[in-house]
């Protein structure tokens, strides 16, 4: 059954050529988000919702929709998702953050030319038939500096722009690396230098707890006087009532916003002020990004439903569709290797280490140990994926630790997974070799290979003459086939390991008289 998709808002119609095409079914209803209940009411009939801004996906509407696997945002903020229920619930989150960068901070460049020569104004005058001339006496761009306040995608763009304007630049961003800023030719500051020396501040970063009211009243009071204030980015970056006290007291020469703290803006504190200019959010508002967003946000969520490719998601790793044919023989691996060791514990896991040794050192391995983590939480919560598994485990306090080293034994590359528990560690090892099948190769210090198979036994003994006749003529007056047998032993007489590949699953009687068995320390019941 061919995966089905929901548009719940304005979206070009080349989208919809991008899922057909991909052989998605899609859904159109372009006024649906504003309404949350209709959208609650049907959304658990969807795999996929696409959404710009209208939309809100609430931790209510996520916990409607069972079948959900992804949500794609057409645009770069996802503050109208809750990722972290998103998240909890094993759903991906992608946003387009390139689509409309370009578009974005033309925008950006546009309000603060239209602020530094009173545009709006002078346009509204002359054509009143006023020609009021000397009224509008502007400020010039050239040799002012700018300060940009987040240099991301958007941030970058308007930089080189301002930069080609003869502008100087600084630029506020904790992500931002020293080697990025000499190449894009600006000057990287703290915040309150940036607010001290700027003549212009532009603002492109997203909203976050940390990034909420960047602009407060303490903030603007620090700016240098005459400043004017651009915003294309999130409302809420800026407290709109400190910066109208700003305005109204001349500290702030002017103020250009794209976006509001409460949308549709239909009144606002800022409105009305001579030295404001406002525009109803029209940073994407191009032909050219409207298109570029839909292309890119459908083919995203194609791509994933149909291949697995994860681009631009915000709450798991990329994965391209180059790397996914490399990585899914380890992300199988690694969580059947989770599902042994998750079924063989009967302790809570404190903590998982994830050692990834050789060529698979080099993959993504962030995707392999969501898989890991996800086998292993399997056998005790209903519902996890690779999604929420690391959530979930951190949650419940279970520390994760990766590491990666070059290849020092017999494979090329192999994946141990180690859990600490309450009643000791307990280990597995395992390889994919060139067949593509994962393959378990040890269990603690027990070397053992074994492919994995839906229904498995595993027995640990001691070393004794005697006991694989007996366990194998248990299961054969059972009436249990086995398919394979792999065994193994860390020296003669110490500790072995067993285990089977079974036709169908064994009967807990079974298991109970193979537990009885003289030496056995260990039997369980696996499935994979």
């Amino acid at each position: 059954m061919s995966p089905r998709v929901l548009i719940s808002d304005q979206l070009s119609a080349a989208a919809l050529q991008i899922f057909a095409m991909r052989g998605v079914q899609v859904d159109f209803q372009p006024t649906l988000g504003k309404d949350k209940d209709k959208l609650a009411a049907i959304i658990n009939s969807y795999d996929g919702l696409a959404i710009r801004s209208a939309t809100k996906v609430t931790a209510d509407i996520l916990a409607k929709a069972a079948r959900l696997k992804i949500i794609g945002r057409a645009g770069i903020g996802v503050d109208n998702v809750d990722v972290a229920a998103a998240t909890a619930r094993g759903v991906i989150v992608m946003n387009t953050p390139f689509g409309n960068s370009i578009t974005t901070a033309e925008h950006a460049i546009a309000l603060m030319f239209a602020l530094a020569r009173d545009i709006p104004a002078a346009d509204a005058s002359t054509q009143a038939g006023k020609w009021e001339k000397n009224r509008f006496v502007g400020v010039e761009i050239t040799g002012k500096t700018l300060g940009v306040i987040g240099c991301g995608n958007i941030g970058a763009i308007v930089a080189t722009r301002a930069l080609g304007l003869k502008m100087r630049v600084i630029a506020f961003d904790p992500f931002l690396s020293g080697e990025r800023a000499k190449s894009l030719g600006v000057e990287q500051v703290e915040l309150d230098d940036l607010l001290a020396r700027a003549d212009f501040i532009t603002l492109h970063t997203p909203l976050t707890a940390h990034t909420r009211n960047i602009l407060s009243s303490d903030s603007l009071a620090r700016t240098k006087k005459g400043v004017r204030i651009i915003n294309c980015a999130r409302g809420g970056l800026v407290d709109e009532e400190a910066l109208r006290k700003a305005l109204d007291a001349g500290h702030v020469a002017g103020a250009a916003f794209d976006v509001f703290v409460t949308e549709p803006a239909t009144s606002n504190v800022l409105f009305g002020h001579p030295h404001v200019v406002c525009t109803p959010h029209l940073g994407t508002s191009t032909t050219e990004a409207q298109e570029q967003v839909a292309l890119q946000v459908a083919e995203q969520m194609s791509d994933y439903l149909m291949r697995g490719v994860i681009a631009n998601a915000v709450n798991f790793p990329s994965i391209t569709a180059e790397e996914a044919p490399r990585l899914r023989p380890y992300i199988e691996l690694a969580e059947k290797l989770g599902l042994f060791v998750g079924q063989i514990a009967r302790a809570g896991v404190d903590k998982i280490s994830i050692e990834y040794e050789g060529g698979v050192a080099e993959q993504k391995t962030k995707a392999i140990t969501a898989a890991a983590i996800c086998g292993l939480l399997r056998p005790i919560l209903e519902g996890v994926n690779l999604i929420c598994a690391p959530s979930l485990a951190k949650a419940r306090g279970v520390a994760i630790e990766e590491v990666t080293r070059d290849a020092q034994g017999d494979y090329e590359s192999l994946i141990t997974l180690r859990a600490a528990t309450a009643q000791g560690d307990i280990t597995a090892h395992g390889t994919v070799f060139h067949d593509g099948k994962p393959r378990i190769v040890g269990v603690g210090d027990i070397g053992v290979e074994a492919e994995f198979a839906p229904s498995m036994i595993y027995v640990n003994n001691d070393d004794k003459p005697g006991f694989i006749g007996r366990f194998a003529g248990l299961l054969g007056e059972a009436g249990v086939n086995i398919a394979t047998f792999a065994l193994g032993r860390d020296r003669a007489g110490g500790s072995a390991v067993a285990l089977g590949a079974i036709d169908g699953a064994a009967s807990e009687a079974t298991l109970a008289t193979i537990q009885s068995l003289p030496g056995v320390k260990r039997v369980v019941a696996m499935n994979f």
